[in-house]
């Protein structure tokens, strides 16, 4: 699984990759941790085929998930604690791993990197507007190869061949979940549709 041979020389985290990713072992259950393994081979393939730090890419795909596996309590308190939109109450951690769950990354993983930080925030809602990393770190845990769901092999393809029509794809598809299984749609998700989706050519 670990086949990533990449050693940290930027001073992003620190600490080296390797003692990153004993802090996520020791955080994340078995199967999530194999998730982000995955992840941050996805996050390197699609900064390669976009000419992006690789490194940035490691650190993003490895993190995003950090908050994962955290009790609600802990968001509810960092939610009121940091002052952040009352709004966040009304979802769950399928929300708050990623628009909270950036605070934890930052105290607790000492990552001061807004990028990255903003790439972790951003993973599962997207943005109105996103930096390559975040994009990466999006599509790379939507594609990473323990994925199986109908299309994902299509959205591979378009995500390899360009990133931005990768990110239209995913949010298009997922707001489409959503709706039809009538789930609450998080207020950013829209503003990411109307953003990526609504002048793309993807179906």
């Amino acid at each position: 699984m670990n086949e990533v041979e990449l050693e940290y020389k930027e001073n992003i985290v620190p600490y080296s990759r390797k003692e990153l990713i004993n802090k996520l072992k020791s955080a994340l259950k078995q199967s999530r941790f194999e998730h982000v393994l995955r992840v941050e081979q996805m996050a390197i393939k699609l900064a390669k085929l976009n000419d992006f730090d690789e490194e940035m890419a490691s650190i993003g795909g490895l993190v995003h998930d950090y908050a994962k596996q955290r009790p609600d309590e802990d968001f509810i308190a960092a939610i009121k604690k940091y002052h952040l939109n009352e709004n966040l109450l009304n979802y769950g951690n399928a929300i708050w791993h990623g628009a909270v769950g950036y605070l934890f990354v930052q105290n607790e993983l000492k990552i001061s990197n807004v990028e990255i930080l903003n790439a972790v925030k951003y993973h599962t809602t997207g943005s109105k507007y996103m930096s390559t990393l975040s994009q990466i770190v999006y599509m790379a845990d939507y594609l990473e190869m323990g994925r199986e769901f109908p299309g994902v092999d299509e959205a591979r393809k378009i995500t390899f061949n360009n990133l931005q029509d990768g990110v239209a794809y995913q949010t298009k598809h997922t707001l489409e979940y959503l709706i039809s299984n009538n789930k609450s749609v998080y207020p950013k998700t829209i503003d990411t549709y109307n953003q990526w989706v609504v002048n793309s050519k993807i179906k």
